[in-house]
C-alpha cells in the first residue's frame, strides 16, 4: 500500500463516517471522514445535505492527496518510506499543518531521529485540556508505522 491509502485507512478508522453535517468536538461543521470544507474551498455548513459513502470516500482521498500529503512533504522532506509518511499525514489530518510545523516532532523527523519520533507523537493526546483515549489509540497506531 502507498502512503495515501495507509493514511486514508487511519483517517477512516479514527474519524468515523458521518454522512450528515455535524459539529466536531472543536465546534466546526464537519462531514464525511472529518472534512470541514469541500474541493472548491466552500466550508461545510450544518445545513448542507447529507452525502453518500462514495462521496465521503472521494472527499477523504482528495483531502489526503491534495491537502495533507503536500503539507507533510513540504514540512518533512526527510521522510523515507510510505508508512512513516502515512503516520505523519494522519497526524496532520487530525491536528493540522500548523501544529506539525511548530512541533518538536517535525524537528526529530527532519533530523532523522526516528527513535525519538514515536515519543513525540505520543505527546499529542490531549483535547479540551485532558487526555483522550481516542487520541492515545490514534497516536499509538501512528507510532507503530514509524
Amino acid at each position: 500500500m502507498d502512503a495515501i491509502q495507509i493514511a486514508a485507512a487511519l483517517a477512516r478508522r479514527f474519524e468515523g463516517l458521518y454522512l450528515s453535517p455535524y459539529l466536531c468536538p472543536a465546534g466546526v461543521p464537519t462531514i464525511g471522514y472529518g472534512a470541514t470544507y469541500y474541493e472548491d474551498g466552500t466550508r461545510v455548513q450544518l445545513t448542507d445535505p447529507p452525502i453518500t459513502r462514495a462521496r465521503a470516500e472521494v472527499l477523504l482521498l482528495w483531502m489526503v492527496r491534495t491537502v495533507y500529503l503536500p503539507a507533510v512533504v513540504k514540512l518533512c522532506p526527510a521522510v523515507d518510506n510510505p508508512q512513516r509518511l502515512a503516520a505523519l499525514i494522519d497526524f496532520t489530518f487530525n491536528l493540522g499543518a500548523g501544529q506539525l510545523k511548530a512541533s518538536t516532532l517535525r524537528k526529530r523527523v527532519n533530523a532523522g531521529d526516528w527513535d525519538a519520533v514515536p515519543g513525540e507523537l505520543r505527546k499529542w493526546t490531549r483535547g479540551g485540556g485532558r487526555v483522550l483515549r481516542g487520541l492515545v489509540i490514534r497516536r499509538e497506531a501512528e507510532a507503530v508505522l514509524i
